[in-house]
Order: C-alpha cells, then structure tokens, then sequence
C-alpha cells in the first residue's frame, strides 16, 4: 500500500511537471514543421505566406471571410495521437485562431476534433475566462488564467496530449491540465489519434516555430 501511495505520488508530480514549460526548438525528438524557410512540412490551400523574418503571415483573400474554409487550414502531414505540439504566434486586436488536434478527419474538424482557442482575450479576469476565451478547450473548460499579450506580440502555445490528458502551456504558464475524455461533450468522440491543425479565421494571423513531437 506504502509503495502503491509513493507510485501515485510520484506518478501525479512527474504529470504536473512534466510539460509545465515549453520545450526546446528543434529539441530531441521535435519535428520542425516551419522554420521560416519553406512550407514542406505543412499543407494548406490558405494565402500563408513566409516573411522576411521568417514568419508565417495569413492575409486572407478577396471574399475569404470566417472559418468553414477548412482546407484553408494549416494542416500536419501525419495524424498525431500523444503528441507535444509547440509553437508561436501573433494576432492584430480582435484576433481570432484555434489549434485543433485529434481530428478524425480534415472535412470538418469542430466536428471530429478539439480546438484550444486563441483569441484575443485582452483585460479578461482570470475568473471570466471561458472556454471561448484564450487557452480556453472549446466545449470543455476555460484557462485557469490569462496570460494573453497585448495585440501584434508574439505569444508561445505548448498543446501536450498524452492519453486522454491535455496540457496547455501559455507564455510560460501551465493554464490547462485535465482529462479531456471525463470533460468532454457526451456526443463527441475522442479518437486516439487524429490531425493537428491551425486555423483560418479569416483574419490577419502570424505564425512561427513550429514543432511537434510524438511521445
């Protein structure tokens, strides 16, 4: 019984801590996806176009207004099941994005996979944070804090799943970390593996320094 204590301890601990920060780029393990030099690791039919600073800027087209355009999307190449998605990204005021992961398919991630909202959250309590409000896990739970950037900053976003545990690491701090499956909506599945997308709002939107990992 003493051992099983010490293992649930320790197991609890080595869980908190494990992905409370964000990880190195290009670190043992990483895949680089975009590292400001070419598109080969992702897929989109979006108008995302690399910048001089290495950046990845959506500018959306003529006519290219809210988010259904699903192929418009960042995509990854590979489904993902546990998994440590790393990345940054920046928005203009009223910015509006998602990162979905574990989607079953690419016709329509709302409907098969989950999304960790970016927003922009600006002057939100920690205590009016909802699940459409940044970091929040849309249909699920809200962040426990804010730690939004003013608009036009760069913010860091670490996503970690690992089984049916989600984590989420915003500028440093661990803002979700719950199990997704106990938490979820009752008609939605949770497959145990899926794509990894980024999303066109169709707004203004920088990115950079993607990386994932298969854990």
């Amino acid at each position: 019984m003493k051992q099983f204590l010490i293992f649930t301890t320790l197991s609890t601990i080595f869980a908190t801590s494990l992905f409370a920060g964000h990880p190195e780029f290009g670190g043992e393990g990483f895949t680089v996806l975009y590292d400001g030099k070419n598109l080969d690791g992702i897929e989109t039919e979006g108008n995302w176009k690399i910048q001089e600073d290495g950046s990845l800027f959506l500018k959306p087209r003529e006519g290219e207004k809210g988010w259904t355009r699903y192929n418009h999307y960042i995509w990854l190449k590979e489904k993902h099941g546990d998994f440590v998605f790393d990345f940054e990204y920046k928005h203009a005021e009223g910015g509006n994005s998602g990162l979905y992961f574990r989607c079953a398919d690419k016709v329509d991630p709302t409907k098969s996979g989950f999304e960790v909202q970016i927003k922009d959250s600006t002057g939100l309590a920690d205590d009016k944070m909802g699940h459409h409000d940044l970091g929040g896990v849309i249909q699920t739970k809200g962040a426990s804090k804010n730690m939004s950037k003013p608009s036009n900053e760069w913010n860091r976003m670490t996503v970690t799943m690992k089984g049916n545990q989600i984590q989420v690491v915003l500028n440093g701090e661990l803002i979700q970390d719950f199990d997704l499956k106990a938490e979820k909506k009752k008609d939605k599945a949770l497959v145990k593996e899926g794509w990894i997308s980024i999303q066109d709002h169709g707004l203004p939107f920088w990115v950079r320094n993607l990386q994932v990992k298969k854990l």
